[in-house]
């Protein structure tokens, strides 16, 4: 199984958010081609209501915790309520260049 899908799985069974993307973005940096250590993760969940960002960002970390623990380099987070996921449109913003890493 895939790390990516692992990711999928886990937010799902634990969160069954209203919407869950997630993005391999490794090919954006200066690792070997298949390599599944940079994700971009957008959850919107009526769980996230009342919660400051930070604690947000726990839940997901708690719940992806093994995976966190050397699989994955970086992992984005765009954790989202309904409505602000509703206000934005559905849009999160674009991940940012990579410039480390001989990719600058």
């Amino acid at each position: 199984m895939t790390i990516q899908t692992q990711i999928e799985q886990k937010i799902q069974q634990a969160m069954q958010p209203d919407f869950l993307q997630v993005v391999n973005e490794s090919h954006l940096h200066n690792v070997p081609p298949g390599s599944e250590s940079h994700f971009k993760v957008t959850v919107v969940s009526a769980q996230f209501n009342g919660k400051m960002l930070i604690a947000r960002h726990r839940q997901i970390n708690g719940i992806l915790a093994e995976e966190l623990n050397g699989k994955i380099h970086a992992l984005a987070l765009h954790t989202l309520t309904p409505e602000e996921h509703f206000a934005k449109g559905g849009k999160v913003a674009e991940s940012p260049l990579c410039m480390g890493g001989g990719k600058a």
